[in-house]
């Protein structure tokens, strides 16, 4: 009898450790997304590196507007020689998110010489690749990574595991900053970010 019972207990304990890890690694990675998000300090590096954001007809959102003046401050600061500007365009758009940076950029007065437009990317992913291609052709090796303090994470790991050395310089104004944000953006992010790293 006891040796019909020791299954179901094997079983139980397997169940149980599944079940663990199932809440454990989620929960991890949220601290991660939170700590980073209040926490990610930039380092002098080669470039600037703006992610992408909704804009209008060459007019940026709220939301970018915040990574552009955090970015102005960064350069302005000497953290970077450049700022590269990333994004596409969506259907029916005159303007793509980095062109609508760089003008922005521009009109905030960086000169046109430091700044390129990256006129790729529809998620943090292919945005990634495109400006680490880049940063690869032109010999760059460490970014600073400008954008929502909860998406600094994800966008970290990204970059690391395409080869660049990365820090992040979250928003602190806009609708992006952790102070405007929630407990949502974190769960989105930790579900973006094992997404990504179970693809």
């Amino acid at each position: 009898m006891l040796g019909l019972l020791n299954p179901f207990k094997w079983i139980r304990r397997a169940i149980s450790l599944i079940l663990l890890i199932v809440i454990l690694i989620p929960a991890y990675v949220a601290l991660q997304v939170y700590n980073t998000g209040h926490n990610a300090t930039p380092t002098k590096s080669d470039a600037i590196v703006i992610m992408g954001a909704a804009q209008n007809n060459g007019t940026p959102t709220p939301i970018l507007q915040a990574r552009i003046n955090e970015a102005k401050r960064l350069y302005r600061e000497g953290y970077a020689p450049r700022i590269l500007t990333v994004g596409a365009n969506q259907k029916g758009d005159l303007w793509t998110e980095a062109q609508a940076s760089v003008k922005a950029l521009a009109k905030g007065q960086i000169p046109h010489s430091v700044l390129s437009a990256v006129n790729l990317g529809k998620d943090t992913l292919s945005s990634t690749i495109a400006y680490v291609d880049v940063m690869k052709a032109k010999g760059y090796k460490t970014v600073i990574i400008v954008t929502d303090g909860y998406h600094c994470y994800r966008a970290i790991s990204m970059a690391n595991d395409l080869g660049v050395r990365a820090t992040c310089s979250p928003v602190t104004t806009g609708p992006g900053a952790v102070d405007k944000t929630g407990w949502h953006y974190i769960a989105r992010e930790t579900g973006a970010y094992l997404a990504y790293k179970t693809a």
